[in-house]
């Protein structure tokens, strides 16, 4: 038997192995150069031991989805947080971060499943995208997990997660935020305190504490009958009764909805010849919907069978034409407007006035007698859907591009507009989900809002279930009542506390009324703005890196020939 160094092969790395430690520490120094082999070789196990776990964290996200309309099963959101943090505690970041993608992708593929008109390509890339923020979610949460106040530190980073997805890349893709799942719920009078990112942390908060509240009942079930006390079980009601009061805390909110004055609104929802991508059809299809309505309308009231209104609301798209450029647009908005007496907002494509090649998105106020008057540009145009980034490029390898001929020119200022006895702020489609947009039309003197929309390319997929959401969400955030307007479906009246007072069927040609109150006051989220976001997702961010600084410094220490001043630290000897 050889007395000399013993040789072993590890993949391709040849590592001399002495028969016994040397005093000289250099065995310690090989010994350390096998961490990295060692930890990969530790993850590639993990990877292939834990996919319970990977399947359990994947129909949490179902869940998740399950929580939003068109399902809207709401407590399924507080589970799905308790779910996530309690399959990434006591994880290392890097697997807790695979668990969080691991959640994030179901959740989006079938919360964004209504893509799938334009294509399961679109579904599948755009799910991706924002299935990669969740994870440094699910890291952060794996560290964070070894914190003191750990639930409250998850929470924020819920809020954080939500942050980014609001505005990168491209402006950010808010769908999907967990106050979005609670727009009927408890919850839901928080966002009148700080909006939006309050409901989701308190959603998450209350996720979290339970997740702690079920680790305290698993210690509890596995200690010694003979040691079990009233004290052992504090930690465990604590966390469930904490859970319970912040669930509980929105009633106790007030929401301001008493009305400053009112205004007599008509709905028009005047329909599409087929929904679908190809929902315009052939010119001024859908604007004589819409005119015929407003005049079905005119002659319903002239019968007395309805009140005269104030104001009239059409949706985005309305006219299919430009009615600044095409007169017989114009002459049938003039001929509606005129036989229903009343200001009417016709939302219409306008080709830009200065810039060749591209089009606006806009809300008009059309007087009966004076005709277009001011007028909204879209702040917020959506990206591959209403202009193309990178286009040269990428046109070459996505010809379905080509069906979005011309980009469309944002705005630059909130949509405040005069529309008769009323100062309406109007709101265009998908800008109903990025805060910033509706908190500055309220602070810009909107008495009430009006969500213009054009929901044809997905109906009867959910997605105009989920938009109809967030419309009730900002009622209640800004204390103001919201009109969604859409061509086909679903318009609906919402009330300043939330409540859906009346509403429209998909693609059916129908015409709403109501009395609209109008307020002039702000509630505590439109005066406060970002802060409390900016709070809580900084906390989050901070306690991550407080825990992973933890994590490291602790791994140093336990790394064989770690120097200490001079000297270096021998490994244990066999």
């Amino acid at each position: 038997m050889s007395s000399g160094p013993e040789t072993t092969t590890a993949g391709r790395d040849s590592v001399v192995r002495p028969a016994f430690a040397r005093p000289d520490g250099a065995d310690s120094r090989a010994t350390a150069d096998r961490v990295p082999s060692r930890r990969a070789a530790r993850l590639a196990v993990a990877a292939g031991t834990h996919w319970p776990t990977t399947v359990l964290a994947a129909l949490a996200g179902l869940a998740l989805a399950a929580a939003f309309p068109p399902y809207a099963i709401a407590p399924l959101s507080v589970l799905a947080v308790a779910a996530l943090s309690l399959l990434t505690r006591g994880r290392s970041a890097r697997y807790g971060a695979w668990l969080g993608f691991a959640l994030g992708l179901p959740f989006f593929v079938v919360l964004l499943k209504w893509l799938h008109v334009i294509g399961w390509d679109a579904v599948i890339g755009l799910s991706v995208l924002q299935a990669l923020f969740f994870v440094p979610l699910g890291a952060g949460l794996a560290a964070t997990s070894r914190l003191p106040l750990w639930p409250l530190w998850g929470a924020c980073l819920w809020v954080a997660q939500e942050w980014a997805r609001d505005r990168i890349p491209f402006g950010g893709f808010p769908w999907g935020r967990l106050a979005f799942a609670n727009t009927s719920t408890a919850y839901t009078p928080l966002a009148a305190l700080a909006g939006a990112p309050l409901v989701t942390f308190a959603v998450a908060l209350t996720g979290t504490l339970l997740a702690a509240a079920t680790l305290a009942l698993h210690r509890l079930y596995r200690t010694e009958r003979s040691r079990r006390s009233l004290a052992a079980a504090r930690p465990a009601a604590a966390a469930a009764v904490l859970a319970a009061a912040i669930t509980l805390a929105g009633y106790a909110v007030p929401v301001p909805t008493a009305a400053d004055d009112t205004v007599a609104v008509a709905v028009v929802q005047g329909n599409v010849q087929q929904p679908g991508m190809d929902f315009l059809g052939r010119p001024m299809l859908i604007l004589n919907n819409h005119v015929e309505a407003t005049l079905e309308l005119a002659d319903d009231v002239r019968e007395g069978r309805a009140e005269q209104p104030d104001v009239v609301l059409w949706p985005e798209n309305a006219s299919d034409l430009d009615p600044y450029r095409h007169r017989e647009a114009r002459a049938a908005i003039d001929r509606a407007a005129r036989a229903i007496g009343a200001p009417i907002l016709v939302g219409a494509l306008v080709d830009h006035p200065t810039e060749e090649g591209y089009v606006e998105n806009q809300g008009i106020v059309w007087d009966p007698e004076s005709g277009p008057g001011e007028s909204y540009t879209k702040q917020h145009p959506v990206p591959f859907g209403e202009y193309v980034p990178f286009r040269e490029q990428l046109s070459k390898v996505i010809t379905r591009l080509e069906r979005v001929p011309r980009d469309f020119y944002p705005g630059d200022a909130p949509g405040v507009l005069d529309v008769g006895p009323a100062r309406l702020g109007d709101v265009i489609c998908f800008e109903v989900a990025y805060d910033g947009i509706v908190r500055d039309t309220v602070r810009s003197g909107a008495r009430a809002l009006v969500i213009q929309t054009n929901n044809a390319t997905y109906g009867h997929t959910g997605q105009p279930e989920q938009q109809l959401a967030m419309s009730e969400l900002r009622a209640v955030e800004h204390g103001r009542a919201v009109v969604t307007v859409a061509t086909s479906g679903i318009s609906a009246v919402v009330a300043p506390d939330g409540t859906v007072v009346q509403r429209t069927e998909e693609f059916t040609q129908d015409v709403l009324t109501a009395r609209l109150p109008l307020r002039d006051g702000r509630t505590l989220a439109a005066t406060v703005g970002a802060v409390p976001e900016w709070a809580l997702a900084i906390a989050g961010l901070l306690a991550f890196g407080t825990a992973h600084r933890i994590t490291r410094r602790g791994s140093s220490r336990s790394l064989p020939g770690r120097k200490e001043g001079n000297a270096v630290k021998e490994p244990p000897r066999a």
